[in-house]
């Protein structure tokens, strides 16, 4: 029988008496929400736990391993003139070398952007554009793209690649290079203001399809981790092995990437792609106890033809979030591992993490409020607030968590904040008379591909390229393994005959594998309206759903 858990304080009581050591040897009462001082002091508290397994490799290294590498490599950072405020990227997968650099810029108050390593060149652009960074990490073969975005933009920085190029600088020769040899116990982080700081950029991107990155500070941090742990009373280590099934750039990589040091949980990442095969594998053989997937990769992962390939009765908690998560898929993995935990979890990068906790919520809830948050649904028509229970409105939420801006794009800030800074999630949800909070529809065009965010409105405005195209529109049809489909809706000019493959090749030379029209083209005199003229949604779909596809 799965053991009921509510919400206690015991995480926080931990963190309060870790951050407390750290504020009593520096004297800075803001020093609480520095996760580099944080991450420091985790680090030399248990110098032989293990910190994190590479999956694909077998390997694995200690808090104490962690400990040098990181001040090794933040000293390298000072070296190379790199401090507050400067941005590094993390363009690579999920080996051992990714977290130094990472927990390195934290101690310095240098912001982290991790970068989806399949980026095209004319993305890496538009993300460079705005982040402007000083450094980047990376795998070689994707030096050449990164040097060729780097000078489109007239950008200087430094190309530091984990494995060996022919001209570059590896990762190996950058410690020996730029590091010296001071004591571990003699580094000291760098001082600064935790609340206005920003600790990551995490790519995010609205209806216009020009990325955004929130600005994430040190205290929105610090203060979400501990509530994921929040009904939990065993720490440190509430839990003995975390999967990481996502790269760092996602929000769920990132948090487990602060919270496992901080509550001492080992880590298991993997440098290969987490493809079906290699969860099972990962699953099978190291026996985790805590995991997040996305309702898509669960869906695949617990096929009627496969689940008896993996043992998911390990995990003692599973979450499941990034998109809206079927009833049919929880009662699904109830009954293939009763003793799994499974939540629904429903946060944002705007957040910092989650929005509700799960205190006993009804089936198909997200969870109930969080300690840390004020929440309004409001009509987004009369923009009046909704107090009737069973009523959908869009989601506004306010608290300490919430980020600190859109980096370099105030346009984008301003258009999402509300009065007195009321975080518009653009998400419709409703409450149930016992505080239960209910996803009902993103009023966002995002499509969810594999988790990853699409826009319909990129993907036309690269099919509008096309000499033989009038008008477009982008949709998706839904699949049970992999989320939204793209499917293109095309109006040929008068006299032309654009074909499929035409336009498929366009996107495939332009955007990413994950926003390629998998499913389909369809040709159409026009595109349905509103009243309003702007593009019909539900027909367009309806149309997509209901017309051959090429």
């Amino acid at each position: 029988m799965t053991l009921l858990r509510m919400v206690n304080d015991s995480v926080h009581w931990f963190v309060g008496e870790l951050t407390s050591r750290i504020v009593a040897e520096s004297g800075i009462p803001s020093d609480r929400y520095h996760l580099g001082k944080i991450l420091l002091q985790s680090f030399k508290d248990a110098p032989d736990f293990v910190l994190q397994i590479d999956g694909a490799t077998g390997e694995s290294e200690t808090y104490g391993s962690a400990l040098e590498r990181t001040v090794r490599c933040a000293t390298c950072f000072k070296n190379l003139g790199l401090g507050h405020g400067d941005v590094v990227i993390l363009m690579a997968p999920n080996h051992l070398d990714v977290a130094i650099p990472l927990y390195a810029a934290l101690y310095l108050g240098i912001i982290v952007a991790a970068v989806d390593r399949t980026l095209t060149i004319n993305e890496l652009q538009q993300t460079f554009a705005f982040s402007k960074p000083k450094a980047i990490f990376c795998q070689s073969d994707r030096a050449s793209d990164i040097q060729l975005t780097l000078n489109n933009l007239n950008l200087d920085a430094q190309i530091i690649s984990f494995d060996k190029g022919d001209y570059l600088c590896s990762f190996k020769d950058f410690m020996a290079n730029y590091g010296d040899d001071l004591p571990v116990d003699e580094f000291k982080c760098a001082d600064f203001d935790p609340e206005e700081s920003p600790a990551f950029l995490i790519a995010t991107s609205g209806t216009t399809g020009l990325p955004k990155a929130a600005a994430v500070t040190h205290k929105n941090f610090a203060i979400i981790t501990p509530y994921v742990w929040a009904r939990y009373t065993k720490f440190p280590t509430p839990t003995r092995l975390a999967l990481i099934g996502s790269p760092l750039q996602w929000l769920t990589a990132l948090l487990n990437f602060i919270i496992s040091p901080m509550l001492r949980f080992q880590r298991l990442q993997t440098s290969e792609n987490m493809t079906q095969e290699h969860a099972y594998e990962l699953i099978n053989k190291y026996k985790p106890t805590y995991t997040i997937f996305s309702p898509t990769m669960m869906t695949t992962l617990i096929k009627p033809d496969d689940r008896d390939r993996c043992d998911f009765t390990c995990l003692e908690l599973l979450m499941l979030g990034g998109s809206a998560v079927p009833q049919d898929l929880v009662d699904d993995l109830k009954m293939i591992s009763p003793n799994t935990e499974v939540v629904n979890v429903y946060g944002m990068s705007e957040l910092s993490g989650v929005a509700f906790h799960g205190d006993d919520p009804a089936p198909g809830a997200c969870g109930k409020p969080m300690g840390c948050f004020q929440y309004r649904i409001v009509n987004v028509e009369t923009m009046e607030d909704i107090y009737e229970p069973n009523v959908p409105g869009e989601l506004w939420i306010k608290g300490p968590t919430v980020f600190k801006e859109y980096y370099n794009n105030p346009e984008a800030t301003e258009e999402t904040f509300a009065e007195d800074r009321w975080f518009k999630t653009g998400d419709m949800f409703y409450r149930d008379e016992n505080r239960n909070f209910f996803f009902v529809e993103r009023i966002k065009l995002l499509l969810k591909y594999m988790s990853n965010q699409i826009s319909p409105v990129e993907i036309e405005a690269v099919i509008r390229q096309h000499p033989g195209v009038l008008d477009v529109a982008v949709t998706g049809v839904p699949d049970a393994a992999c989320g939204d489909l793209p499917v293109a809706c095309v109006v040929p000019r008068p006299g032309a005959e654009p074909s499929a493959e035409e336009i498929k090749d366009l996107v495939k030379n332009t955007l990413s594998d994950a926003k390629q029209l998998r499913g389909g083209v369809i040709f159409v005199d026009a595109i349905p309206m509103t009243a309003s003229t702007k593009v019909h949604r539900r027909k367009l779909k309806q149309m997509a759903l209901e017309m051959p596809r090429e």
